[in-house]
């Protein structure tokens, strides 16, 4: 039952469950010989069980005391879903609309956007391990791999910081692949990346990306959230000098993660309503079977305790009530 208490010395005072087998509580009323009395199999029986409740109810009084409480547990268990991390870009442009420019009450910034569907997705994946990252000039750990949908929430609300000017998306997936670390394989592993641009990627980062993602067994998929008038990732220089990862970083990143040598899918999304169809794709394509360990809380007793106590407490008292006096 996995049992612990918080106050172990208190269960000294178990000892005082001794004192009903001693004396029953009850008047003694003076008679004659009782040898001649017959044998009361009933009357013995009830003294007995006023004994054990007795017994019990200074039980639970001690225990309550002491703190009785079941300890975390955790519970293996088998569901459909993923680990996810989801790696959110917080550069300045992304407090910007799709069309460009600054929200000014009818459009909604791409930020706020993908908070909005991102939460409506973790709603949805119910028995998903997620967790939260975000980068711009430094990578940032919002949330580890829980169940802890609630919290995951929480974690997401809380990327509507201010952002910054810089994009360095290479931290950032360093970041979010380290979040697998120590973790058993027990099913998909997702990094999901939400950004409306890219940089380049030196060399030496590229070679850990690739081992790395190749160590881990991780999926990538990137939503590119693509401001109006932008270049795509998609899109092909149409002037050979601008075929360059300066020029070019949206389609030269795109590149890279096609040679990663892991899974991958791209989606170029140029407005929410984009957005929400690249979102429920992905719930729909990442729904495997796949195995999780559920943590069971510590739950607190000692409310039974006391309630038990109290309720055989109740019941002696009544018997004490209806004790004829003589």
């Amino acid at each position: 039952m996995n049992l612990a208490v918080n106050s172990p010395w208190a269960l000294t005072g178990l000892v005082l469950t001794l004192l009903p087998l001693f004396n029953n509580g009850m008047r003694a009323s003076p008679a004659p010989w009782t040898s001649l009395i017959p044998a009361d199999t009933l009357s013995a029986f009830v003294v007995c069980c006023l004994r054990l409740c007795a017994v019990a109810a200074i039980a639970g009084l001690v225990l309550g005391i002491a703190g009785l409480h079941r300890t975390e547990q955790s519970q293996e268990r088998i569901g459909h879903g993923a680990h996810i991390v989801l790696l959110l870009d917080r550069s300045s442009s992304m407090d910007n609309t799709f069309a460009g420019r600054a929200p000014n009450g009818s459009d909604e910034s791409k930020a706020t956007a993908a908070r909005r569907l991102l939460t409506d997705f973790v709603k949805q994946r119910q028995t998903d391990l997620i967790g939260v990252a975000e980068y711009s000039t430094s990578p940032l750990f919002v949330m580890p791999l829980t169940e802890n949908k609630n919290a995951v929430q929480a974690a997401i609300a809380a990327t509507a910081t201010p952002a910054l000017g810089f994009t360095h998306v290479s931290k950032g997936l360093g970041m979010a692949i380290s979040f697998f670390e120590q973790q058993p394989v027990t099913g998909s592993r997702i990094v999901l990346l939400v950004s409306d641009g890219a940089a380049a990627i030196d060399h030496d980062s590229e070679q850990k990306l690739r081992l790395w993602f190749k160590q881990q067994q991780v999926r990538l998929y990137w939503i590119f959230l693509r401001t109006a008038g932008s270049p795509g990732i998609f899109d092909q220089p149409e002037d050979s000098r601008d075929d360059n990862a300066g020029a070019m970083p949206e389609l030269y990143l795109h590149k890279f993660f096609l040679e990663l040598g892991s899974p991958y899918q791209a989606y170029e999304a140029e407005s929410p309503d984009a957005l929400k169809q690249a979102i429920a794709d992905i719930n729909r394509l990442e729904n495997l079977p796949m195995h999780y360990v559920e943590r069971i809380p510590k739950q607190d007793l000692s409310a039974v305790c006391y309630s038990v106590a109290a309720f055989l407490l109740l019941i002696l008292l009544s018997v004490k009530f209806f004790e004829v006096k003589r």
